[in-house]
């Protein structure tokens, strides 16, 4: 029997391809110690990367922060809007980004990258969101953050330039979950219609039960244990890895999947969000609805962010922007 770095039976990991392993083995060599916590950041987390400024780098684009209204008797919400200079009085579609981190770390600026590109790439308006993190605001805190987002946006798309009917909601991780969980509450609500949803490696199960959650326990860029840790900061311990948790918080549990909009699902086969990503393409198929499934082969969980220079990486840039410029009607 094989067992996993914290001993749990498992079959042995599907390798990671050579240009992920390589990046891998570099940051081995300098492990970090493991989030608990008592360690997640807080302090500095907004300037941990380059501003605004560096990464538009002269390309014709303008940003704003705002502060937007938040859920009925909570704070606002800080985001920051992107735009293509010199789009005045057209409508432009949008993208709504969600950061990534588990819901337990992160910050939007960690993804202007990703989202500048998008902008500049497609000629859309990106509106990339601040939510609420675990466990100081446990769920539904961070969704209703993001869902109050989207209110806004499709309330004040002709302010902003936009075309309220050609909104995207999505993200990377567990910025891919909560996109998932806004589309779920859209369309239950009666909300803003949404064009699409862009779900990157999305965090959808709490309960990490798939030979995948266990491939790859002790090994990659966000392991087994970093995802306990997320769901008992989010859901409390009697709920972290239940199946009786909410739908909206783990949209692997949604009964129905019918009705929501397309969706695009992407994961690296060597990532323990493989199975339940697989799985959730599967049951919109199952029930009517439309989804283009991209599994990468080798790809560690968000091979694109940390491995940008990977083949598989170029590859998978391009399919994805492929897919937004067949929703947005941009080809």
């Amino acid at each position: 029997m094989t067992l996993t770095a914290a001993g749990h039976p498992t079959v042995p990991p599907v390798p990671f391809d050579p240009e992920v392993q390589a990046v891998l083995d570099t940051l081995a060599a300098d492990p970090q110690p493991p989030l608990t916590r008592e360690t997640l950041p807080r302090e500095g987390v907004a300037t941990m990367f380059p501003d605004n400024d560096t990464v538009i780098s002269g390309r014709p684009i303008d940003w704003e922060d705002r502060v937007i209204p938040g859920p009925a008797g909570d704070p606002g919400v800080e985001v920051t809007v992107f735009r293509p200079r010199g789009d005045a009085g057209s409508l432009l579609p949008a993208f709504l980004n969600i950061h990534g981190g588990g819901q337990i770390v992160g910050h939007r600026s960690w993804e202007t990258g990703r989202v500048v590109d998008i902008v500049a790439e497609h000629g859309v308006v990106a509106v990339n969101v601040e939510y609420r993190l675990a466990p100081e605001h446990p769920s539904p805190a961070g969704l209703d953050d993001c869902y109050a987002a989207l209110l806004w946006l499709h309330a004040h798309a002709a302010e902003l330039g936009v075309d309220p009917d050609r909104i995207v909601v999505g993200g990377g991780s567990a910025g891919g979950g909560l996109a998932a969980g806004v589309a779920l509450l859209a369309r239950d609500r009666q909300g803003p219609p949404i064009a699409g949803q862009l779900l990157l490696c999305p965090m959808l199960d709490n309960t990490n039960a798939t030979v995948s959650s266990r491939q790859y326990d002790g090994i990659g860029t966000w392991q087994r244990e970093a995802n306990l840790l997320a769901w008992s900061c989010l859901l409390g311990e009697e709920l972290a890895h239940s199946p009786e948790a909410s739908a909206y918080a783990a949209p692997a549990h949604a009964v129905d999947l019918s009705r929501l909009a397309p969706a695009y699902i992407e994961v690296g086969a060597a990532e323990m969000f493989r199975d339940e990503d697989t799985q959730y393409a599967l049951r919109i198929w199952a029930a009517g609805g439309q989804a283009e499934l991209h599994v990468w082969a080798g790809g560690a969980h968000g091979f694109d962010m940390y491995m940008p220079e990977a083949e598989i990486s170029r590859a998978a840039l391009a399919a994805r922007a492929s897919w937004l410029r067949r929703i947005w009607g941009r080809s």
